[in-house]
């Protein structure tokens, strides 16, 4: 008795502990989020200014991330809402609203009067009910230089019929958060966890909050049993028995003053109702078998075809004393609820392309030209972008990544295998992370996200489809060139001072300030670098200057940097090289 007494006693103090220290953030936290508030509250002015409902023709949408993608219950299209985008010296926040028509492929801005304020990293769920409906809940509205944060707790509601916005006030729900996860369960949208960050403190959630849709309440559900550590970005799914599925995420916590160490979470968790009683429910551990995704954070869920959730891409980062380098990926898995097991999504490739290469048959005229833009253009950036987005970041390989990221994987293999095979690599979405996904009619929609070449954050805003049924290629439905996207470099002087300034109009300078640093990097490599021989492979060529790579890999990077950081550089560099020479 005694024992148990003593962990009950133990267990309300951590409960106490991290009241206090929620209590710590949002007092920290108040004095930027009264100084956000009146940004936000000049935004809403400005929306104020719309009466009736707008729907314009327009091009696709511009860069962002964080942003949510959502199917229309009854028609054929998509709903993009939300986002963010970093041009380097300012933060952008949205409340677009952006229809994608997927039979007529064609984008449609929707103008409608009192939205929500730009937010991002925010959850968005559609429901059917009333000719469809779109929950929105939370997110996160950041200031022009991305150091403050302000955290909603506000729930809101498009009705897709009508075309109108509603905000939903109800007491009792969850505190400002993003980076949350929300699901519809029966007629309750289920909330799990997130985090609230300031500019000195921050808190990961592991609560659980149900929201009625007929009786318009929260309330906070308190499961029994040991459920997930706090996190945000994590899987949440619905089975087809009802339960509800967490995996993965992410949390960050202090190990001394001013150091952060993240912890990428890979464990996963079975929420489930007690039969008849949805207000009583439990936590179980599970442990699935199969293929395993890596673990990685930002990573996007949609729900595929039988109920099996599919993940795609992320980041995993590699966290040294000082430094924080991040391995882009662009692979798929699925889980499958019924079995408990993670299988990898292979694609099989386009059969009828190679019967036609196997005979030797010439595509027609117009097929050809669009299978050359396709293939050269997608692969000699692509095995760049590899090497250097998920190893290093140095100047030179930096300026590769950015002629036009594509699809990675299957780069070498191609090389290695078969090099006449090389001109025709697969189309697939560059590696990336905080992308948004959307299934439809068993096709999966995959917009935006973000990928970083060295101190360069690049934000998509490429549109692809995958049939999931038939699981053979990518189609490319919205293409984007990296390098024409905007982006300014800090100045070391008057930083603060200028900041604003020069995101608005100082993007021609820091385009030829980046021009020039191209042109210096490619006259200092063209003699000093040990050429190609004629028709050499890059297996071959890589052994033979591998010590010249590494001097080189050594000069960028510096003289601490571990072995093997420095051994993955000096390959990256030399296959940028390659290429270029190729």
């Amino acid at each position: 008795m005694g024992k148990k007494g003593k962990k009950e006693k133990k267990g309300r103090g951590a409960e106490k502990t991290a009241a206090k220290m929620e209590k710590k953030v949002s007092k920290r936290s108040r004095k930027e989020e009264e100084d956000l508030e009146a940004l936000i509250a000049h935004f809403q002015t400005l929306d104020a200014r719309k009466t009736q409902v707008v729907e314009t023709p327009c091009s696709p949408p511009s860069p962002r991330l964080n942003a949510s993608l959502s199917t229309h219950p009854e028609k054929d299209e998509l709903i993009l809402f939300g986002g963010e985008y970093f041009n380097g010296q300012k933060t952008f926040l949205y409340n677009e609203l952006y229809v994608y028509n997927i039979r007529k492929d064609s984008w449609t801005k929707v103008e409608i009067p009192n939205p929500p304020p730009r937010r991002c990293a925010h959850q968005a769920v559609v429901v059917p009910q009333g000719g469809g409906q779109l929950w929105i809940f939370g997110g996160e509205f950041a200031s022009p230089d991305g150091e403050q944060f302000y955290h909603y707790k506000d729930l809101w509601v498009l009705h897709l019929a009508t075309k109108t916005w509603e905000q939903v006030r109800s007491p009792g729900g969850p505190s400002g958060r993003s980076g949350h996860r929300m699901v519809a369960w029966k007629r309750q949208l289920i909330l799990f966890g997130g985090f609230h960050e300031s500019t000195r403190d921050y808190i990961y959630y592991n609560d659980v909050y149900a929201f009625n849709l007929d009786t318009f309440t929260w309330s906070k559900l308190s499961p029994s049993g040991t459920g997930p550590t706090p996190r945000s970005g994590c899987q949440m799914t619905v089975t087809p028995q009802g339960s509800i599925i967490i995996y993965g995420g992410y949390s960050k916590q202090r190990v001394r003053k001013d150091v952060d160490r993240g912890t990428q979470h890979s464990d996963m968790f079975l929420l489930k109702a007690e039969e008849g009683r949805e207000d009583k429910w439990s936590w179980t551990r599970i442990n699935p078998s199969g293929a395993k995704p890596t673990p990685r954070s930002g990573f996007s869920v949609a729900v595929a075809p039988n109920h099996q959730t599919l993940l795609f891409g992320g980041v995993c980062d590699e966290e040294e004393e000082e430094s924080l380098e991040g391995d882009f990926l662009n692979d798929l898995h699925f889980y499958d609820p019924v079995r408990n097991r993670w299988f990898a999504g292979q694609l099989k490739g386009p059969k009828a392309e190679k019967r036609r290469r196997r005979r030797g048959r010439k595509a027609e005229p117009g097929g050809a030209d669009k299978q050359e833009v396709k293939g050269p253009s997608a692969q000699e950036p692509l095995e760049v972008v590899r090497e250097v987005v998920s190893e290093d970041g140095t100047v030179v390989t930096i300026k590769q990544v950015l002629a036009a990221p594509g699809a990675v994987g299957q780069l070498e293999s191609d090389d290695d295998d078969s090099p006449e095979e090389a001109g025709v690599a697969p189309v697939e979405p560059s590696p990336r992370s905080n992308a948004m996904l959307a299934v439809k009619h068993g096709r999966l929609y995959l917009y935006g996200g973000m990928f970083e070449a060295g101190d360069r954050q690049v934000t998509l805003s490429d549109l692809y489809c995958l049939d999931l049924h038939k699981m053979e290629e990518w189609t490319v439905l919205v293409e984007m060139d990296p390098e024409s996207q905007e982006w300014l470099e800090e100045t070391d002087s008057d930083e603060d001072s200028e900041e604003t300034e020069g995101a608005e109009g100082g993007g021609e300078g820091a385009e030829e300030e980046e021009e020039e640093e191209e042109e210096d990097s490619s006259e200092e490599g063209g003699e000093e670098h040990p050429s190609v021989a004629p028709g050499e492979l890059f297996a071959d060529y890589l052994p033979r200057t591998e010590q010249h790579w590494l001097r080189c890999a050594r000069d960028d990077i510096g003289p601490g940097a571990p072995e093997r950081r420095v051994l993955r550089a000096a390959q990256a560099l030399a296959q940028a090289f390659y290429d270029g020479s190729a």
